[in-house]
């Protein structure tokens, strides 16, 4: 199962408009010069509408004589967040609007002979996916189904309002400050030292 990224994976009821989802992960064989270092791949392949009851236990759902496989991830639930309306403003408006999925190779395998790619969370913020990213966490993006765009943009128009800009302070204006980060006081008058033009 998807590890603690996965509070996803809570099927109770949700306040929060939501979508159950499903990952489908397909491991491939490398072909090329890089062949010769590693046999297989894993890469994301779509979201999809998870089925009722269908759990969150990963399975094999196609496998080729060669070996090629298609591995289901049920259990997905992607939650929409009012605190984080810009990030799904920031995707809704794209030519393209995608799904995000952070996903990782298992340590250890658990439902197959060898590890397989693991979906940990799934996710239409713009801004998940950058933090992800930041994080040095495989994200990938596939675009998303025209019901799933709808959905998303409605939500968008009634939720998110751009905060106004605030006016830039002029350069002149801002406070002098030392190396110290005390206010610093500026004065026109010479200094006058000892015996300087004393009379």
């Amino acid at each position: 199962m998807p590890d603690d990224d996965a509070a996803q994976h809570d099927t109770s009821s949700h306040a929060r408009p939501h979508l159950d989802v499903a990952v489908l992960m397909r491991r491939e064989r490398v072909q090329g010069p890089a062949a010769r270092w590693q046999e297989w791949r894993w890469v994301f392949d779509s979201v999809l509408p998870d089925e009722p009851g269908a759990g969150s236990v990963p399975r094999l759902v196609h496998e080729t004589a060669d070996g090629e496989q298609r591995w289901l991830h049920p259990g997905f639930v992607v939650e929409l967040f009012n605190d984080d309306a810009e990030g799904y403003f920031l995707n809704a408006t794209t030519e393209a609007p995608c799904w995000f999925v952070m996903w990782r190779i298992e340590e250890q395998a658990s439902v197959a002979a060898q590890p397989i790619a693991r979906p940990a969370l799934v996710s239409l913020s713009y801004h998940d996916a950058g933090r992800l990213l930041d994080a040095q966490e495989m994200v990938e993006q596939v675009p998303a189904q025209p019901e799933v765009v709808q959905w998303l943009r409605e939500w968008v128009e009634q939720h998110y309002r751009a905060e106004p800009k605030r006016r830039k302070r002029p350069e002149s204006f801002r406070p002098l400050l030392d190396r110290f980060g005390n206010a610093a006081s500026v004065t026109t008058e010479k200094k006058r030292g000892s015996g300087a033009g004393d009379v």
